[in-house]
């Protein structure tokens, strides 16, 4: 018999719940309670106890809040603690602090249900493959743990490739995901190395952006700065596209205009500042302090305008007691000696290898003059290294 037909008999039969006169089944609210009271009320219990269970669990052995564990509690799915043991236990197996594993499941508790031999060993056997130390896997899984969720053949495997592409290197790969551990879980990896390469950005940009800042890859606004560059006159083909991309990508604008304002405050203006980030982006970087120690020794101490350094703008870059002072002292005392033409660049034995600037500016005089260079730049250059490191 059919079972609409079978339903509706059982239903004029009990009097529940339908007309004898209607011809299609209109059901009383209490009609479920009446035919499956121990059904319901064996789910209703079971999903109580099981979600009691985890919220109890969180809190008890992860360290989760009330609050933070009733949420939590909604997309885990065990009743007994033997699935989350197990993942806490996979996860001290392979290096994890209590502290890391913590953290990680505070921010993906699903993994408390999971099997981790399917869905996180392997992800942990692929990064291992590729040269990362059992200690590299930690702060990757700590710093990111979203990409434990994704596939490895469809997601992760995939971006690692992408960098590889431009990396060339497993150990320069890995390095770049230690850095930036979303790197291997972001969705904008892909459009953005696209977004690059269509705007002509030169190869060995995103190599370096890759090296040192590979965060900047994974930017929400790449395109609004790569256009906004491009206004300012950067050539995406140019080496410093990629310096200029880390330098605006690594400050919030607030940041940025305290460091215009700190150039203002030494003469520069909006248009010299700007002059200043096309030749040497660098300068941009460098924060508040160094800006003003810069400034304050080129200007108040050496006696020197700060225009010179518009058109030396990496002087920023440098250290200032390894470098700077050192260097600065031998000018120094080559103009007052008449060893140096006043007319000469005040900025190029700033920028020369160690060894260039011993040959051309220490030790191509004679012996005695040379003696004396040699004192007065390594004396500097030992005081500013103890004074920088704190020492009487």
């Amino acid at each position: 018999m059919n079972l609409n037909i079978m339903l509706k008999a059982f239903l004029r039969q009990s009097g529940l719940g339908i007309s004898r006169k209607s011809t299609t089944l209109k059901f009383d609210p209490l009609l479920p309670r009446l035919l499956f009271p121990f059904s319901l009320k064996f789910c209703s219990t079971s999903t109580s106890d099981q979600h009691s269970f985890a919220v109890s669990y969180l809190i008890n052995n992860c360290g989760f809040s009330p609050e933070s564990a009733l949420k939590a509690s909604k997309v885990v799915r065990f009743k007994t603690s033997e699935k989350p043991d197990s993942v806490l236990t996979f996860f001290r197996n392979h290096g994890f602090s209590d502290s890391d594993i913590y953290n990680i499941i505070k921010r993906e508790p699903w993994l408390l249900s999971c099997d981790t031999n399917k869905r996180v060993l392997p992800k942990f056997q692929f990064l291992l493959s590729k040269g990362a130390s059992t200690s590299d896997i930690v702060r990757i899984a700590t710093g990111s743990p979203r990409f434990l969720k994704l596939s490895l053949e469809n997601h992760m495997i995939p971006a690692y490739n992408l960098v590889n592409r431009f990396l060339l290197c497993d150990k320069k790969v890995i390095a770049s995901v230690i850095c930036c551990p979303s790197l291997l879980s972001s969705n904008y990896l892909v459009p953005n190395v696209k977004l690059l390469v269509d705007n002509g950005v030169a190869r060995s940009n995103l190599f370096r952006i890759l090296r040192v800042k590979p965060y900047v890859i994974s930017s929400t606004d790449l395109g609004k700065m790569v256009q906004e560059l491009k206004k300012l006159g950067f050539d995406p083909s140019k080496t410093y596209f990629g310096d200029a991309l880390i330098a605006k990508r690594s400050m919030s604008k607030s940041k940025w205009n305290e460091k215009i304002d700190s150039y203002k405050k030494w003469g520069w203006s909006e248009e010299t500042i700007l002059e200043a980030f096309r030749r040497q982006p660098n300068c941009m970087i460098a924060s508040n302090d160094k800006i003003n120690r810069v400034m304050r020794f080129w200007v108040n101490q050496l006696g020197w305008s700060s225009s010179y350094l518009i058109k030396g703008p990496g002087i920023f870059a440098y250290s200032l007691e390894n470098r700077v002072i050192p260097r600065a002292s031998v000018v120094q005392y080559l103009l007052s000696k008449g060893l140096r033409s006043e007319g000469a660049s005040f900025l190029t034995p700033f920028f020369m290898s160690e060894k260039l600037f011993l040959r051309r500016f220490v030790k191509c005089f004679g012996e005695e003059e040379t003696s004396q260079l040699l004192k007065l730049y390594q004396g500097k250059m030992n005081v500013e290294d103890k004074r920088a490191q704190g020492e009487p």
